[in-house]
């Protein structure tokens, strides 16, 4: 009864996740896409992007803490009502608003109106660690990786949905019908929530966790495990890299596709996500998860480099996928180790400080390489002595700069990746995860006796893969 209960719970936690990150991440896309369209400035986007990731680096401890401290289906029913204030405040500026005054960079209604929304999917960052923990809560150690490729699946689908219908969005509807919809989608997502109830007891209180950013707790808990310091320093490293993607894709994209064939272009490279989580969720990661990791890291990097080489359609679209189809595997094998080494008690603040770190990397990259891609790396691709030095490897075309800029940095992944197979910090938490014992999760945590509400209602199977748990 205790197992149904909990696959239940984690069927209907991946629906209602679908249902929110499709509404964040159409209302995030819909607005990089609008701003982009109306400005042409590649700085623009990175700004966005930059912000973006700069608020979940900001916020991403405190969630953690919230989430130790909780229960997860409150953590997630707060996440929803936040999203939803903050998509229906930014409703109230656009509407007060002529949309000059929201597109002008040097004003103040810009930064709020752009600030307001990405806030609220960056709240969405507090329901997606409360996911992974659930993961550890609900599903057995030995289907965790499978679980996590199945998150992985999710977040694809709703790269998919948004890809296509934020660009159909803005540009058939516009922004103003594009964050009514947000708004109505994230009610939804609360409506929903209201009917799951997850097999869990109330967290017991840490003693030594005396604030809301319970940093010295969550140093212990990574000091703990040996090597796992390092797997996250890894990841920040590699999200340096990724902001250079990160901060050039759409402009990239949105120089060989008008909006809405963009759109549909990045909803074709977003299957990749479903390929990959859906590989991670069949096959699992194999026994060891870090060689994984690197492997396709090194994967990602070869890709990453070569996809830009020519302004070739159909070479971007098919790089995107294969990119794309990599990321769920990178994704949950550091979930994976964290899941199994990392005390359950304790793990909200473990995945808070490595989202943190993570995130507060790729902006970094955004913020520079956005200005130095549009004053110098491209004006100078355009030039004569550009195209002499650099055009027998790019070749011809519009953005010449921004692959030349992603060739080096994928480069830079490979080599970075390759060097970790030879650290001892790689080889001390292989061993670690070899050897570590099953989580203990607290008394009642697991009981749908002591749970909140009564027992889960079946869900309707409609996430892949889902019955392999």
């Amino acid at each position: 009864m205790q197992q149904t209960a909990a696959k239940s719970a984690f069927i209907n936690v991946l629906v209602n996740t679908l249902i929110a990150n499709v509404t964040t991440s159409f209302l995030w896309f819909a607005l990089t896409f609008w701003v982009y369209i109306e400005t042409q400035s590649v700085l623009a986007t990175g700004i966005i992007g930059g912000a973006y990731m700069l608020f979940v680096a900001f916020f991403a401890m405190m969630f953690g803490t919230i989430v130790d401290r909780n229960r997860k289906h409150t953590v997630m029913l707060l996440s929803s009502v936040i999203s939803a204030v903050a998509f229906l405040l930014a409703g109230v500026v656009y509407i007060s608003q002529p949309e000059t005054a929201l597109l002008d960079l040097g004003g103040p209604w810009f930064w709020l109106f752009s600030g307001v929304i990405l806030f609220g999917g960056v709240i969405e960052q507090l329901r997606n660690i409360a996911l992974s923990t659930t993961v550890t809560l609900l599903v057995p150690e030995e289907k965790r990786a499978n679980a996590n490729g199945l998150v992985g699946t999710v977040q694809g689908i709703a790269f998919l949905v948004t890809s296509v219908f934020s660009g159909l969005s803005i540009g058939f509807l516009g922004m103003g019908w594009t964050l009514a919809i947000a708004i109505g989608a994230m009610a939804l997502t609360f409506a929903h929530l209201l009917f799951i109830r997850i097999p869990e007891g109330a967290p017991e209180p840490d003693p030594d966790a005396k604030n809301a950013m319970d940093f010295r707790g969550s140093v212990r808990a990574i000091r703990l495990a040996p090597g796992l310091f390092a797997l996250i320093i890894f990841s920040t490293f590699n999200n340096l890299i990724g902001g250079v993607y990160m901060a050039l894709m759409d402009p990239y994209g949105l120089t060989l596709f008008d909006a809405q064939t963009w759109g549909f272009a990045l909803a074709f490279a977003s299957t990749g996500f479903l390929i990959g989580g859906g590989l991670v969720a069949k096959f699992g990661l194999g026994k060891n998860p870090m060689r994984t990791m690197l492997l396709v890291v090194i994967a990602m990097g070869l890709l990453g480099a070569v996809f830009m080489l020519r302004e070739w359609w159909w070479l971007y679209v098919l790089g995107m996928w294969a990119y794309m189809a990599l990321v769920p595997p990178v994704e949950a094998a550091e979930q994976t180790v964290i899941q199994k080494v990392v005390p359950f008690e304790r793990q909200g603040r473990v995945f808070g400080v490595a989202a943190a770190m993570e995130a507060a990397a790729a902006p970094i990259t955004a913020f520079l390489i956005a200005p130095i891609a549009e004053f110098l790396i491209i004006p100078f691709m355009k030039t004569d002595e550009g195209r002499q030095q650099w055009g027998w490897l790019v070749g011809e075309g519009e953005a010449r700069g921004i692959a030349l800029i992603c060739l080096f940095a994928g480069l830079i992944m490979v080599i970075a990746a390759t060097l970790a197979f030879f650290t001892k910090s790689y080889r001390k938490l292989t061993d670690l995860y070899a050897h570590a014992p099953a989580q203990q999760i607290p008394d009642g945590a697991s009981d749908p006796e002591t749970a909140q509400g009564a027992e889960t209602p079946e869900a309707p199977p409609i996430v892949p893969g889902a019955s392999q748990l």
